[in-house]
């Protein structure tokens, strides 16, 4: 039997299962809280537990696969490295398009003269000189830089420069916006390029701590990674393209979900720590989204399943509504949970707690806990945020003893977005503790911070509830709303029906909650899910059921549902996608945009049969360095052409071709 080990590191918890193959039976499957910032920890742990309980030799072990929610919650949650982006040939407009300018922030921008036309043509020269003094002159806690030039996928000569130049001077990850996407519209390339230039670190540090466990346990074989479509690539690719693993964990969850229940059509429901992903399964297949990755508020160029993540998960920040009315809501932000700060930290959290108890207000301030991630201090801090960081300096404090002025606070946030530092706080897993739906952590340290969070005060001047029994319920209560909100979101966005509204309205609207309500008055009215609703994650079968029930469809947890991510990464495919483009440059003139710059030719079929020869010799070499040895290879062309005087004129061709192949099952 070929044995398979499957790891998936979530933000709360990394999942490791072994899968035999041949009999497509789950040997055995095992748990680790995700250490930060020190990921291997974590994924030792759990490749250690999972081989521990199946008593099979790492030896055995033919093939690893690794999916990870690590990029999208990062997204999701604005946090990354610092990085510069270099925009070359682009105007001020154009920055402030697809988001671009909110996902670079207060990082460095540098704007040089350059960029190409449509045709692949030098727009204007490269200003090198200003580049370079502009890449020396960048601050020192920069981890990555993009590269974005106008018009680089027909022609990425000044990319190619750019990246160069940022390579010899600064000797930190460089992303080209061509190498993500052969697309045009230049400001979502760069916006890609940024979100990748962000996630570089951390997704390195991920792979090379699950590889060096591999080397420690003596295991040998491949390591793959599943990409956000799904497809298996190698560890190598994703380091450096890491933003192909966003929605890699949901991915891998689509296949799982699959492989584990049999159905073929259905709501893929994830819910983790930080996030909930729904994607739609049809025909057995997840749907792919034609206009690249969404996460959060960001719309990218890469192709991945068309998922819709959510921030919310068992470790949302739990929020307390203004108003006389009060009520309260989840996410997006994850926070460390109570109980779970209270099991590596008991002394520093019962205290705090109790003095805080002792009191008789309650402020959103008690209760709340400041958690450095570091393992050495981090550098390029403002004055603020060093003083915050000086206190962390022993380990975990109060909030209150974190932040001592008004002015330190939006300080502490920066901290928090930039990965330095996590804030723990009441979550769901806590609520969950003290209804007896969860045992696994501190559940008396849970209990104390939602006594204490229920006698927060709403606008009418009322506590929040009587006690911490009533409040863990209303927050249960949220997050299932949440989740059905969800629901309805994901399935009036994927309808087949063109409605006039857009999905969240339509999902909020009151005949839509009257019609789950089966509301019978004069007007009666029903909604329900045509589909069955799979839920997977380790809460699942705890928080699920009753959504179901509202959204008036089968609810299905099936077995191994708390490791599906995991399974669905060695389930998979390796498929290696490339495109590119012949246009046109007048009659009998075509170009063809090759990665080493633009090739004119006078016929058009010469033109279109270089393009693909030369693609398909790409994607056999990216399917065989990712181990595949059987590659079947399709082609898909888009020829556009219009009819002038009745005669046919090329416009414009994109040729792609796939290479395909499960990936060699064999040690070494």
């Amino acid at each position: 039997m070929a044995l398979l080990l499957g790891v998936d590191t979530g933000g709360t918890y990394t999942d490791a299962v072994i899968v035999d193959d041949e009999s497509d039976v789950v040997i055995a499957k095992a748990k680790a809280l995700t250490s930060r910032p020190d990921l291997s920890q974590g994924i030792g742990e759990a490749i250690g537990a999972v081989l521990a309980q199946s008593g099979i030799s790492s030896d055995r072990i033919e093939m690893v696969s690794l999916s990870t929610t690590l990029a999208t919650n990062a997204l999701v949650e604005g946090q990354g490295g610092r990085i510069a982006l270099i925009f070359i040939g682009f105007d001020e407009a154009e920055f402030g398009r697809a988001g671009l300018a909110e996902a670079v922030g207060n990082d460095p921008v540098i704007r040089v003269a350059g960029g190409h036309s449509h045709s692949g043509g030098e727009s204007e020269p490269l200003d090198m000189e200003a580049l370079e003094a502009a890449i020396v002159a960048l601050p020192a806690d920069i981890t990555g830089i993009a590269v974005a030039a106008r018009f680089a996928t027909r022609n990425p000569a000044h990319e190619v420069a750019a990246r160069d130049a940022a390579l010899r001077l600064r000797s930190i990850p460089v992303t080209c916006s061509h190498e993500l996407s052969s697309a045009l519209g230049g400001p979502k390339r760069a916006l890609t390029a940024v979100l990748n230039a962000r996630l570089i670190g951390l997704i390195d540090r991920l792979i090379r701590a699950c590889e060096g466990h591999l080397v420690h346990l003596g295991i040998q074989a491949r390591l793959m990674v599943v990409r956000g479509d799904g497809a298996l690539v190698s560890a190598e690719l994703a380091k450096v393209k890491p933003i192909e693993t966003i929605l890699s964990g949901p991915a891998a969850s689509i296949a799982g979900a699959s492989w584990l229940t049999g159905e073929i059509d259905g709501l893929v429901s994830d819910i983790g720590g930080t996030t909930t992903d729904i994607c739609l399964l049809k025909d057995g297949k997840p749907s792919i989204d034609p206009n690249g990755a969404r996460v959060g508020k960001f719309r990218t160029m890469v192709e991945a399943v068309a998922m819709r993540t959510w921030g919310l998960g068992g470790d949302s920040e739990v929020h307390v509504l203004e108003g006389l009315s009060g009520g309260l809501r989840l996410g997006p932000r994850r926070v460390m949970p109570i109980s779970l700060l209270a099991q590596h930290h008991p002394d520093l959290v019962h205290s705090t707690l109790d003095s805080a108890l002792s009191k008789d207000v309650s402020t959103p301030e008690m209760g709340s806990f400041v958690v450095p991630l570091w393992s050495t201090p981090p550098v390029g801090l403002d004055q603020r945020e060093q003083a915050i960081a000086d206190r962390l300096g022993d380990g975990p404090v109060p909030r209150a003893q974190a932040v001592k002025t008004r002015l330190e606070g939006p300080a502490l946030i920066r901290l928090v977005s930039r990965g330095h530092v996590v804030l723990a706080g009441v979550t769901p897993s806590d609520a969950a503790h003290v209804l007896g739906m969860g045992d696994r952590w501190d559940a008396e340290a849970a209990e104390k911070a939602l006594t204490l969070f229920a006698r927060r005060r709403i606008g009418s001047g009322d506590r929040i509830a009587a006690s911490s029994q009533e409040v863990a319920e209303m927050i249960i209560a949220q997050l299932r709303k949440q989740t059905a909100d969800c629901l309805l979101e994901a399935a009036f966005a994927d309808d087949s029906r063109a409605w006039s509204a857009d999905p969240e309205s339509l999902a909020a609207h009151e005949l839509v909650a009257a019609g789950l309500d089966r509301h019978r008055g004069i007007i009666q009215t029903q909604v329900s899910l045509a589909v069955p609703v799979i839920g997977l994650g380790a809460s699942a079968a705890s928080f699920y059921p009753p959504v179901g029930e509202r959204l008036g469809t089968k609810m299905i947890i099936p077995e191994h549902a708390d490791v599906a991510n995991a399974v669905g990464a060695v389930v998979g495919q390796v498929s290696m996608q490339v495109s590119g483009s012949v246009t046109s440059g007048g009659e009998g003139n075509y170009i063809v945009h090759l990665a080493e710059g633009p090739m004119r030719l006078t016929r058009r079929d010469e033109a279109l049969a270089l393009l693909q020869d030369h693609l398909e010799e790409q994607a056999r070499a990216l399917a065989r360095d990712a181990g595949v040895e059987e590659i079947r290879i399709t082609v898909a062309q888009d020829v556009r052409e219009v009819q002038v005087e009745n005669q046919s004129m090329f416009i414009e061709a994109e040729i792609r071709v796939t290479a395909q192949g499960r990936p060699r099952i064999a040690v070494g």
